[in-house]
């Protein structure tokens, strides 16, 4: 297994070194906006400790983890009045892990609507707002 590299971006955002759109946070996790946005109200949860992704997660790591999505996922699908929510965690190059710090995107989704495709930068305003209007259902 390669090791963490904590010069990830994940890694700089949890030592506020690059600004986020914080949605909540805990002592064991993270949950910030994805400024890629594929849905509306797409967004990540991540461990505050160190793992490249869950192969070497610890069940502490997972288990927080999980606790703040299942949080986040109805908080989001009750914000944006999904049908369902959709949730992507890749694990290594092969598997397409892009960052290597353990993260799991959360995505409401709308019967019909396809994820927009990846690499497109969100407006900031729009994910400010979306940021809200999670919050306000946790």
């Amino acid at each position: 297994m390669t090791a963490y590299d904590d010069e990830n971006i994940f890694a700089k955002i949890l030592r506020g070194e690059i600004p986020n759109v914080t949605v909540c946070e805990d002592d064991d996790t993270l949950c910030f906006m994805d400024i890629f946005p594929r849905s509306d109200g797409h967004c990540l949860v991540i461990p505050k400790t160190p793992c490249r992704n869950m192969l070497d997660a610890t069940p502490e790591q997972l288990a927080a983890c999980m606790k703040t999505v299942n949080r986040v996922a109805n908080a989001a699908k009750t914000a944006f009045d999904a049908d369902g929510i959709t949730l992507l965690q890749f694990n290594e190059a092969a598997g397409g892990q892009e960052v290597f710090h353990l993260h799991f995107h959360i995505h409401p989704r709308h019967e019909g609507v396809p994820l927009r495709p990846p690499g497109q930068a969100g407006d900031m305003a729009a994910i400010q707002k979306k940021a809200e209007a999670i919050r306000a259902h946790l």
